[in-house]
């Protein structure tokens, strides 16, 4: 009796873990952007460790274009910039207009480090299209921005660590200009008015700061200081696994 009770706990076990086994293979297949192993698609929707992967791409200029290549996103590959100090880039990209975007930059051809042109277009694609649909019943035509490569340290101080803009691997985001032209930007929109209207536009910005969070290493808006109230400003700074989203 004690070896057939054994026998029984090991098929017991065996069946928890074929079971588990199975489990685990069903949730690979069906959301492989949960899984740190698995390679980072654009194509597929922002998952748990998809900022830990875009961010992984560091030193993989060549990985991070086929990426955007796959994707369909259109892009110049940008020559070495050196900048002097701590500034210039040897890993950026030009956003060019068409191909599976289907919005615009203004001003036009923003130049960033592809990391940042490859967390931009998921942002665009599995957050703001959504969330603007969602709020405001209209999708986005174009994004202006405040630009990305400026050598200069953080706030424009004399002295101090350099800006992620000095490398290229930043970009401010001021507005969104929606297909049947409204106009919702940051600076006038973020605190919500009287009326619905004016609250639906604020919490399309709080959701596309928040979604952004997935994506980005550093995300920061109105709500971290007052140097940001009139721009998010998103980032691909070296973090490990934590991020900065305020």
């Amino acid at each position: 009796m004690k070896a057939l009770s054994a026998g029984v706990r090991t098929l017991v076990w065996l069946a928890v873990l074929a079971a588990i086994g199975f489990a685990l293979y069903a949730f690979v297949r069906s959301r492989p952007q949960d899984v740190p192993w698995t390679p980072l698609d654009l194509s597929q929707p922002i998952g748990m460790f998809t900022r830990s992967k875009i961010g992984g791409l560091k030193d993989d200029f060549a990985g991070c274009r086929a990426l955007l290549d796959a994707a369909g996103v259109r892009y110049t590959a940008l020559p070495p910039r050196d900048g002097g100090a701590q500034c210039g880039y040897d890993d950026a990209v030009r956003l060019n207009a068409g191909g599976s975007r289907d919005l615009a930059y203004a001003p036009a051809g923003v130049g960033v480090s592809c990391r940042v042109a490859a967390a931009l277009a998921l942002w665009e694609w599995q957050v703001v299209q959504p969330a603007a649909q969602a709020r405001l019943r209209s999708g986005v035509a174009r994004i202006e921005h405040f630009g990305s490569y400026s050598c200069r340290r953080l706030y424009g101080r004399d002295s101090g660590a350099f800006s992620e803009h000095s490398t290229a691997n930043a970009l401010d985001i001021a507005a969104f200009v929606l297909e049947d032209g409204r106009r919702i930007s940051v600076v006038g929109d973020w605190t919500a008015g009287q009326g619905k209207a004016d609250a639906d536009k604020a919490a399309f910005l709080r959701d596309v700061r928040d979604g952004a969070c997935g994506v980005f290493s550093t995300v920061l808006s109105p709500d971290y200081n007052a140097a940001h109230r009139d721009h998010f400003h998103f980032d691909q700074a070296s973090r490990g696994m934590g991020g900065a989203c305020r």
